[in-house]
C-alpha cells in the first residue's frame, strides 16, 4: 500500500492567452498535457487526452485494479479521439499534445509507479537531494543531443527546441515510453510541462523542491518562479510525494490461517488525510510539431 500526498498548478504565464496545458491529479494517477496546434486547437487535445485518463481513474477507484496496459490503452484511445475531433472541423485539423504522468499500478512485486510520456513534458524524481529526469523528451533537440552533436545547455536555446517528434494527434498513434519505478519513502515526483523546464534549469527546479515540504506549496511556487523568470509559455506542474510504502495487508484467508500472536500483530488500517491506495494493481510515429 502506498500513501501518497500531491498538489497540482497551472497557469497561462505571461505571453500567452489561452492555457492549453491541462493537468488531472487524482489518487493514483497525475498527467499533464501540452496541447499543440493552433488557437484553441491545442487546448482541444488537450482536454480530450486528460478526459481519457480522467475517465480510467473513475473505473478504477479504491482496489480496482490498474496495470501499466491500462495506461498505453488510454493514450490509444486518447490519440484517436484526438484524430476524431481534428477531423470534423477544419480549424483544429492537426492539433496535438503531449503527455506524461505517473500512475500507480501492481505487480507480482507489488505496487510501483509507472512513469509514461510522449512528447518534451517530463517527469522527474527528487530523493536524497538528486533530481532525475526519468523521461526522455521526444523532440528534434533530443535527437541531437543523443547523437552528440549538440550539449544539454545548447539544446535550451536551439531555434528548434520546441519541436517535438512523437505526439498525441498523429497516425499511426504514437507508442508512449514507460518505466515501472520502485517508490520509496521521502521521494518526491514533478510532473511538469516545458513552461517550466524552458524557464528554470535542472538546479533551480531541485532548490525549490527541497525547500518546501508542502506539495502544494511546492507546485505554487515552481508557478510562481517560472513566471518570474519570463513566463514566455503556459505551465504546469504537479509534486507527488511518497509518504509510506507498506506491503499489502494478507487476504481473509491468509489471515486465518496466521497464527493467533502473528494476527494480532498485524496493523491496524491506516487513516490519513491524505490519499491511502490499497492494493492497486493498477510503432514510433515521427510527425514534428511546434509549440
Amino acid at each position: 500500500m502506498l500513501t501518497l500526498r500531491w498538489g497540482s498548478a497551472t497557469d497561462v504565464g505571461r505571453v500567452r492567452t489561452l492555457n492549453e496545458d491541462s493537468v488531472l491529479a487524482v489518487p493514483g494517477l497525475f498527467v499533464v498535457a501540452d496541447g499543440m496546434g493552433g488557437h484553441a486547437a491545442g487546448e482541444v487535445a488537450s482536454r480530450l487526452a486528460v478526459a481519457e485518463f480522467a475517465r480510467l481513474a473513475e473505473r478504477a477507484p479504491g482496489g480496482v485494479q490498474l496495470s501499466a496496459e491500462d495506461l498505453t490503452e488510454t493514450v490509444r484511445r486518447a490519440n484517436e479521439h484526438i484524430l476524431t475531433a481534428g477531423a470534423e472541423r477544419g480549424d483544429r485539423y492537426g492539433m496535438g499534445t503531449t503527455l506524461t504522468g505517473v500512475g500507480v499500478v501492481g505487480v507480482e512485486q507489488g505496487e510501483q509507479l509507472a512513469v509514461f510520456n510522449v512528447g518534451d513534458s517530463r517527469v522527474y524524481r527528487f530523493a536524497g537531494g538528486r533530481l532525475e529526469q526519468l523521461t526522455v523528451d521526444h523532440s528534434a533537440v533530443q535527437e541531437l543531443v543523443d547523437a552528440g552533436r549538440l550539449s544539454a545547455q545548447a539544446a535550451r536555446t536551439h531555434p528548434r527546441r520546441n519541436v517535438v517528434t512523437r505526439s498525441l494527434g498523429s497516425d499511426p498513434g504514437p507508442a508512449p515510453d514507460l518505466w515501472l519505478v520502485q517508490p520509496a519513502a521521502g521521494d518526491r515526483y514533478l510532473v511538469c510541462s516545458d513552461g517550466l523546464t524552458g524557464e528554470l534549469e535542472d538546479p533551480a527546479i531541485a532548490e525549490l523542491l527541497a525547500a518546501n515540504a508542502d506539495p502544494q506549496a511546492a507546485a505554487d511556487q515552481l508557478i510562481g518562479q517560472a513566471l518570474a523568470a519570463g513566463g514566455n509559455d503556459n505551465v504546469t506542474a504537479v509534486v507527488l510525494d511518497v509518504l509510506e510504502v507498506r506491503a499489502a495487508e494478507p487476504s481473509a484467508e491468509q489471515t486465518a490461517a496466521m497464527p493467533a500472536a502473528q494476527t494480532a500483530a498485524m496493523p491496524a488500517e491506516q487513516q490519513a488525510a491524505t490519499a491511502v491506495l490499497p492494493s492497486v494493481e493498477a510503432g514510433l510515429s515521427r510527425t514534428e510539431l511546434t509549440h
